[in-house]
């Protein structure tokens, strides 16, 4: 393996940015590759799953998806990536590819049901959760969280983001429901290094979650919260776009309006009845052989290193803290369950999860302009996108890839996925290799606009 993608930050910037699971970018600024390998024919929607069958693809060309089965094996042939499973579904026609090797130099081939750390692809799964207990009135939208959430209540405000912790104004609101599924909750992710700042040094000393997934060094939900609810806002509530922690608030929040652990809730609301059956926080001693190994680039000596192993790694045990934010594994099958779930408006099969006012609501973009001017992972990220709850929206087509109204989010150890209504498409792209861009990397474009270059009508 290389280290081409290495960037001219040091390891401690990226451990505190580079990698807050996903970048803001144009949808057709995703994908990643692996070596060779047959792709999967098409194949139903039809769950339970079963034996992949053969069927006519009209909705996708058969010879362009070729095409792109071309392109992200060559990823692999050049050693960029050790591999990778990409889905394409349009119209209720599936096509997969598993490519490459579960870990760089192995034997062990990528199969369709390998399992991915998912990171950032957890946020939409996170927001149909809260959507959930919307609907059953125990949260209501713009209640404030301090009822569930006593540690959060009576906010202190920086007054200025590089000032001492105890240079505050209090809030003029409270934190709502609505701040933590749009990220608006004054409180996030900061693409600096971790001690830049004397609020980013006493988040990472806290050990908040302010850097690339690590489930193993995450506090219980109870002592997490009482942490963050130590540290002022960074934002006012309301005021400005802020990544990533207003989704672990979140697992906190439904943990306590359910009643239940939030891993508990998410499989008993969400993964059983979508058939979600390797979606979870940990991977099981009997089904650690399909989890495929996580790497990175190493900032210091520029090495493609192992980020976490599969057997013994921090996803091979059930964690103290699940993270709504970052935390989940996954299949391409199991997320096309969910994908399809919401292209249906709420609904698979017989399982209603969510009604379709729900789901509208989650994929209709919810920031101000005055917002997007102030925000984003990267510059000009908000200019043809928008954010709703847990997911990206394209507000203006800018690329080849993607219609307006298509949403979707990012995983930045190596993962994407974009549902299309227009086009009745999922694209699913997930690997091992940790971003080192908050751009993405170049497979991301390439499996984006190869996708899109499949339709066939």
């Amino acid at each position: 393996m290389n280290g081409d993608d290495t960037l001219g930050v040091d390891r401690r910037t990226f451990l505190m940015s580079a990698t807050a699971s996903a970048a803001l970018v144009s949808p057709a600024a995703r994908g990643t590759a692996a070596p060779g390998g047959a792709a999967t024919p098409f194949r139903s929607l039809d769950r339970p799953k079963g034996k992949n069958r053969t069927m006519s693809a009209s909705a996708l060309s058969k010879a362009r998806l070729d095409r792109m089965h071309d392109i992200l094996a060559g990823y692999i042939d050049r050693g960029q990536i050790p591999g990778l499973v990409a889905l394409v579904s349009r119209r209720g026609e599936v096509h997969l590819d598993a490519l490459g090797t579960l870990t760089a130099g192995g034997k062990s081939p990528m199969q369709p049901d390998t399992i991915f750390r998912i990171a950032s692809m957890t946020k939409p799964i996170t927001a149909a959760a809260a959507m959930i207990l919307i609907e059953e009135c125990k949260l209501r939208l713009d209640e404030p969280v301090d009822r569930l959430l006593p540690e959060l209540a009576n906010r202190k405000v920086l007054k200025r983001l590089d000032g001492p912790l105890d240079d505050t104004v209090p809030a003029k609101r409270p934190i709502s429901v609505r701040d933590l599924l749009t990220f608006r909750m004054g409180f996030g992710l900061m693409f600096a290094p971790p001690d830049a700042y004397p609020i980013l040094k006493a988040a990472n000393d806290l050990q908040i979650g302010m850097g690339p997934p690590a489930p193993a060094t995450a506090p219980a939900p109870d002592e997490w919260i009482r942490r963050l609810g130590t540290l002022p806002l960074m934002h006012q509530p309301g005021k400005k776009w802020m990544y990533n922690t207003g989704s672990d608030v979140l697992a906190v929040l439904i943990r306590r309006a359910s009643g239940q652990p939030f891993e508990s809730f998410l499989r008993e609301r969400i993964f059983d009845p979508l058939g979600m059956k390797d979606t979870a926080f940990s991977v099981p001693a009997e089904r650690i052989s399909r989890l495929a190994t996580s790497y990175w680039t190493n900032f210091q000596s520029g090495a493609f290193e192992v980020y976490d192993p599969a057997e013994n790694g921090q996803w091979s045990r059930p964690p103290a803290s699940p993270s709504g934010a970052g935390g989940l594994v996954s299949t391409a099958d199991d997320y096309l369950a969910f994908s399809q779930m919401m292209l249906n408006k709420g609904k698979l099969g017989s399982a209603r999860i969510l009604s379709r006012p729900s789901v509208e609501l989650m994929t209709t973009d919810q920031l101000t302009p005055e917002q997007k001017a102030t925000s984003g992972l990267t510059e000009g990220s908000f200019e043809s996108h928008g954010w709703g709850f847990g997911v990206s929206i394209v507000t203006r087509r800018t690329e080849l890839a993607g219609s307006v109204g298509m949403y979707g989010w990012d995983g930045g150890l190596g993962t994407s996925w974009r549902a299309d209504p227009a086009e009745n498409l999922t694209g699913i792209l997930l690997t091992q290799r940790m971003w080192t861009s908050p751009n993405g990397p170049d497979v991301y474009l390439d499996f984006w606009a190869s996708l899109y270059q499949s339709i066939d009508d």
